[in-house]
């Protein structure tokens, strides 16, 4: 099944588990899910003012105890894994009262975590009462069907949004700001609505547009405003009336980026796949020649003719293997990690002789 046999771009109303179960399988790149915090508020909350404060207190998020959370988990998981494609990747958002139960269930269910995203925020809600740290933090897990799963990362857009420095697993966003808060009658129409800017980085990292993002916990429909901007096709699915309908009026005001302003595969362009060999056929290098891993004048290895390297302790390997053994396993490209010696005597990556030639032989 492909996203064609999708209801995309549309809202489902109903229960996510029972709407799960009525998609195809393997027909989504994407999932997104903001599932009930399972809070157990006992009581009301005050400020040292004595306003109420607007906490999560609705029907949705009650459940009668630790297991009936945890069966309602490992159904819409279970439901979620069934959609999802085999390259694609589900992230899923929590707190303390509720992150560990549910990644120990999508541990038990298959899923290989990625990485925990830690969203710091720069204005979190006071703990009025003083009795404990001021929650702070939410924690998101990033996770693929089975180990070894080719999922979509988007390094090279992440590092751009970062300054050019690799992005950490520690995102300072802060809450909703005002002018996304959907609001009713003076106040929040949402009580758990989330910023856009961590949405973006959620989409952006993880698809390409025209992927198709799933959100099985809808709500004020940030995942699908995002998505829509982005370029991506979207299924939200939504149980209360009331989400469906703000929902639905945010989406009908997104405007999608243009073909040119939309971020498709940011990345460094890709060069033609060469064999190291033509280099030496061009003269470019030599056999004999010594090339430095990443940098590091006391990691050489020899150059051998037929254009695999020579290190003490390693069989003969190309520069992507040898490079990869020299990384514990991680996935090398050779041409960015090996560097020869140019005639003024610095260092530069083989990418750049790869280059020269490429130039000459289109030119």
């Amino acid at each position: 099944m492909s996203g064609e046999n999708l209801p995309l771009d549309r809202i489902l109303q109903g229960d996510c588990i029972e709407v799960l179960n009525s998609l195809p399988e393997s027909s989504v790149d994407l999932i997104f899910a903001d599932p009930p915090y399972n809070l157990q508020l006992q009581q009301e909350l005050y400020r040292p003012n004595m306003t109420r404060v607007d906490a999560v207190n609705e029907t949705w998020d009650h459940f009668e105890d630790f297991a009936a959370y945890d069966d309602f988990t490992r159904a819409w998981l279970s439901a979620c894994r069934r959609v999802l494609k085999e390259n694609g990747t589900l992230w899923v958002i929590g707190t303390y009262h509720n992150i560990y139960r549910i990644g120990a269930i999508m541990q038990d269910l298959g899923f290989w975590f990625l990485n925990d995203i830690v969203w710091i925020k720069t204005n979190p809600m006071p703990n009025f009462r003083g009795v404990r740290f001021t929650n702070a933090h939410e924690t998101l897990l990033w996770a693929c069907k089975q180990k070894g799963a080719r999922y979509t990362f988007n390094h090279h857009a992440m590092r751009q949004l970062n300054d050019d420095l690799q992005m950490r697993s520690d995102w300072l966003l802060p809450l909703c700001p005002r002018p996304e808060r959907l609001k009713e009658n003076g106040r929040k129409a949402h009580p758990t609505q989330k910023p856009e800017a961590l949405l973006y980085r959620i989409i952006l990292s993880s698809s390409q547009p025209g992927d198709v993002l799933l959100d099985p916990f809808l709500g004020s429909g940030t995942s699908a405003a995002v998505a829509k901007k982005l370029c991506r096709h979207w299924v939200g699915i939504e149980r209360q009336e009331n989400y469906v309908r703000l929902a639905q009026e945010r989406l009908d005001g997104v405007e999608p980026l243009s073909e040119e302003e939309a971020v498709y595969r940011v990345g460094k362009p890709r060069l033609r796949r060469l064999p190291l060999g033509h280099l030496l056929e061009a003269g470019l290098l030599a056999p004999g020649q010594l090339l430095y891993f990443r940098h590091k004048r006391d990691l050489a290895a020899v150059l051998r003719a037929d254009g695999r390297l020579l290190m003490e302790g390693y069989d003969p390997a190309t520069i992507h293997r040898l490079g990869s053994r020299l990384m514990n396993g991680s996935p090398c490209n050779g041409w960015e990690h090996w560097y020869f010696e140019g005639e003024d005597g610095d260092l530069h990556p083989l990418n750049d002789l790869r280059k020269q030639l490429l130039d000459e032989e289109a030119g």
